[in-house]
């Protein structure tokens, strides 16, 4: 049965509507920024780039890196965009755009999010890359969608519920990144651990300026661990990725640079070379 215009809904052109791309755009391997203009920094690494587009924020480059056909694409900021990137993506892998039906033949993406993060652990510098062995959702997105959740990820979870005085009316959820494909990244350039995915960058991240914050809720997760994996970071994006991508059958995992240290205070003053380091890091293992 073919899904409804509204939707399955795709631009003049038979193209996801948001992302602006056709299937043939795009790798089984895609490396996902928050930041449009790393795109292009990302695929300054390839030898040729085969496609280029660009709709609102999300510009798409695909192109070989060492003989490997990789997709670079932007998501903009939060949750909510990668709702509409994972979704469209998902779309483009499994649905036949002009029937509008579920192609049979079910493909998986390995979806890998390069970012920067705040770290969480004052014994870890900045600059260090930090990779999520899972992600605490402190946004919504998952509560909208079916997620099964495991037997450790649900005890896990609540060991961090009891101990951490979230404000009112957060139901944090927590959601492990694909193994095999974290495991792809792990060395000892990377510190390993629980990623706390906010909706905001100011209040949602422990951060006040002008406005109050409700409880001093960030200092509980400095420093700390659970069933001995330590809490890494803080970003605005890999809950949902982790989520929607794991139930949706593809692969995903985050990896990111830690600009600043919110435990010591420390913040980078430049890190172009540490993030072309990590580009490069990502490119030769994926």
């Amino acid at each position: 049965m073919a899904f409804e215009s509204t939707e399955l809904v795709l631009n003049k052109n038979g193209q996801v509507y948001h992302l602006g791309l056709s299937a043939e755009d795009i790798s089984d391997k895609i490396i996902l920024v928050g930041d449009q203009n790393r795109v292009g920094l990302v695929t300054s690494f390839f030898d040729t780039i085969e496609h280029k587009s660009q709709h609102r924020e999300f510009v798409c480059h695909t192109g070989l890196y060492k003989g490997k056909r990789l997709t670079v694409l932007s998501t903009g900021i939060g949750t909510d965009n990668i709702d509409i990137v994972v979704n469209e993506l998902d779309i483009l892998a499994n649905i036949d755009l002009k029937s509008k039906q579920i192609i049979s033949d079910r493909k998986s993406l390995e979806l890998v999010r390069i970012g920067t993060c705040g770290i969480l652990q004052s014994d870890i510098p900045i600059h260090q890359f930090i990779l999520s062995s899972h992600s605490l959702g402190l946004d919504n997105v998952a509560h909208y969608y079916s997620i099964q959740f495991t037997e450790h990820e649900s005890e896990l979870l609540q060991e961090i519920v009891d101990f951490v005085p979230f404000p009112d009316k957060i139901e944090p959820y927590l959601i492990s990144a694909n193994h095999a494909l974290t495991s792809r990244f792990h060395s000892e350039l990377t510190k390993k651990g629980i990623t706390l995915t906010a909706s905001g960058f100011y209040g949602p991240q422990g951060r006040s300026i002008r406005l109050p914050l409700k409880n001093q809720w960030r200092e509980s997760l400095e420093d700390s661990s659970f069933q001995d994996i330590p809490v890494m970071n803080f970003e605005m994006e890999s809950s949902a990725l982790f989520a929607l991508g794991r139930s949706l059958g593809h692969s995903c995992t985050t990896i990111c640079l830690g600009i600043a240290n919110r435990p010591t205070g420390d913040f980078s003053k430049d890190y172009s070379k540490d993030m072309n380091e990590l580009i490069e890091y990502v490119l030769k293992r994926f």
